[in-house]
C-alpha cells in the first residue's frame, strides 16, 4: 500500500482522506493550519496524520488535490512541484468561480478550450496528472451504494501508468472507470460538474451519478 498524501483540509479532503484509510492506505493530509484537523487525526487513527503541503507532498507516494479550484495552483506551489515528480497526482478540483450560479449552472473561471487540468499540468510539469472524483458530490466518492450498478467515474490524463493506478483505486472504491484520453479530455470532465450540481441547486436533489451506458 502507498502512502497517501491529501492536500485539502475540505470536506472532500476528508472523505477520500477517510476512503484510503478504509482500505488499508497511510494517509497524511496537508492543510495551512494544522490545529483544524487536529480531531480528525485523533479520530482516524494511527495510519493518519497531518503536515503542511511540503510535508504531505514529500510524505505521499501518491498525491490527491483536493482543494477549491481557485486555490489549486497555490496549493502545488506550497507543495512544491519538484515534490510531485514522477508520482501519480489525482486531480479531484473544478474550475468553480467566485461567483453565484445563474439558474443552477454554475460559473466556472476557465474557457471551453481549457481546463483547470492543463493548468495545473503546465505548473508541475513531471508530475503525472489524472483526472478523477470530478464529476460526482463527495458524499458518493467512497463505495457509493446505487443498488448493486457501478457508476462510471470518467478520468484523463497523459500517462498511461498513472491511469491504471488511478483505475484500481476507482475499482477499490466502487466506481466503474472510463479513460477519456490525455489531458484536453478535461475540458470535457470538469464541465460534468456544473452538469452534476444543476438538479441540487435547482431542486435540492444530489442523490445521483454519472453511468456511461454500452453496447
Amino acid at each position: 500500500m502507498k502512502n497517501i498524501a491529501v492536500l485539502g483540509s475540505g470536506i472532500v479532503g476528508q472523505v477520500l482522506a477517510d476512503g484510503f484509510l478504509k482500505h488499508g492506505y497511510s494517509v497524511m493530509r496537508a492543510t495551512r493550519q494544522p490545529s483544524k484537523l487536529a480531531t480528525w487525526k485523533a479520530d482516524a487513527g494511527p495510519r493518519a496524520s497531518v503536515g503542511t503541503f511540503a510535508d504531505a507532498a514529500r510524505f505521499g507516494e501518491l498525491v490527491v488535490l483536493a482543494v477549491k479550484g481557485t486555490a489549486a495552483e497555490e496549493a502545488l506551489d506550497l507543495a512544491g512541484p519538484e515534490a510531485l515528480a514522477g508520482k501519480t497526482v489525482i486531480d479531484a478540483t473544478n474550475p468553480i468561480a467566485d461567483e453565484p450560479p445563474v439558474n443552477g449552472v454554475l460559473k466556472f473561471f476557465t474557457g471551453p478550450n481549457e481546463s483547470l487540468l492543463e493548468r495545473l499540468a503546465r505548473r508541475a510539469p513531471d508530475a503525472r496528472f489524472v483526472k478523477a472524483f470530478s464529476s460526482v458530490g463527495s458524499v458518493w466518492m467512497v463505495n457509493p451504494d446505487f443498488g448493486g450498478v457501478r457508476p462510471t467515474m470518467f478520468i484523463c490524463g497523459d500517462h498511461a501508468g498513472a491511469k491504471k493506478e488511478v483505475e484500481a483505486i476507482l475499482d477499490a472504491f466502487g466506481w466503474e472507470a472510463e479513460d477519456m484520453g490525455g489531458l484536453e479530455a478535461a475540458r470535457a470532465i470538469e464541465p460534468l460538474c456544473m452538469l452534476w450540481c444543476i438538479p441540487g441547486l435547482l431542486h435540492n436533489r444530489w442523490t445521483h451519478a454519472f453511468k456511461l451506458l454500452k453496447k
